[in-house]
């Protein structure tokens, strides 16, 4: 029932594992073999339907860094850089923005809602059915209720999500001059020593060797010459990059993309929550 007071994105979450723990120690109180594989699907769904909301929620917060937020709300939250969603306001509309991403978190709710074909609903129709037949007859009803309160909170992100208007508008475009360099590495081939060290390494030997110097410590002959070939290496990289054009790069929404990392994970826990009826049975 807190749910249905909350209007933090996260928080609202995090009252709704509430009511899945409910459903997870019926199946574990039982003690039949029906509760018990009933258990142990329930846990297995919800901590693929959990990681995949947030994953969701993280990258819906990288998606919006184009856009800005006018209302006031908005502007009086705190830590927003590291934690972009907060609010349940803040996705209002967001199918115009990224429908992919809408779509995928409209999956994973209609899970934790238990609307089928979802694997959410049949992981709670196993833990019903087992409350059933081992004559809970009172339990499950307060279960089913349960459910019932929690979709209403659920079907509100869905609804603003889809059906409210957007609140966003865009950033003009930003742009950054300057130019793109790389540091020098040394190949194998030409490195003083003939080894595989580092270019971070040969660095601190010269240091190491600078502080020899400065000691009065009569440095040896290759030791000058590692030395000398680091100062032609800097030189040669300084012209480099003083001889390059500086450019212009454009940041456009166009140009804002999702992580591949990111976008195969939500892909994989989306289609496991989605397409898990058609998986054969064994």
């Amino acid at each position: 029932m807190v749910g249905l007071a909350q209007f933090r994105i996260k928080r609202l979450f995090a009252y709704s594992t509430i009511s899945h723990v409910g459903f997870i120690l019926l199946g574990l109180s039982i003690n039949s073999i029906e509760s018990i594989q009933a258990f142990i699907f329930y846990l297995m769904q919800y901590t693929i339907s959990n990681l995949n909301v947030f994953i969701i929620l993280l990258s819906v917060g990288f998606s919006l860094y184009y856009f800005i937020n006018p209302t006031e709300e908005y502007k009086e939250l705190d830590d927003k850089d590291n934690s972009p969603i907060q609010l349940i306001s803040q996705i209002k509309g967001y199918f115009n923005i990224n429908p992919y991403l809408a779509l995928s978190l409209t999956i994973t709710i209609f899970s934790f809602a238990g609307v089928p074909p979802m694997i959410g609903f049949f992981s709670k129709q196993m833990v019903l059915s087992a409350a059933l037949d081992s004559g809970y007859i009172f339990i499950t009803l307060v279960a089913i209720l349960a459910s019932v309160v929690s979709a209403v909170y659920y079907l509100n992100i869905v609804k603003q999500v889809f059906f409210d208007e957007s609140i966003y508008t865009n950033k003009s475009d930003i742009s950054l001059y300057g130019t793109i360099c790389f540091s020098p590495t040394l190949e194998n081939s030409t490195k003083p020593y003939g080894t595989s060290e580092s270019f971070l390494q040969n660095n601190l030997n010269i240091i190491n060797i600078l502080k020899r110097v400065i000691y009065g410590i009569t440095p040896k002959k290759h030791e000058f010459y590692i030395v000398s070939y680091f100062t032609t290496r800097v030189l040669k990289t300084l012209e480099n990059i003083t001889q390059r054009t500086p450019k212009i790069i454009d940041y456009t929404l166009d140009n804002i993309t999702l992580a591949s990392s990111l976008t195969v994970a939500i892909s994989v826990l989306t289609s496991t929550i989605f397409l898990f009826i058609f998986m054969p049975l064994e």
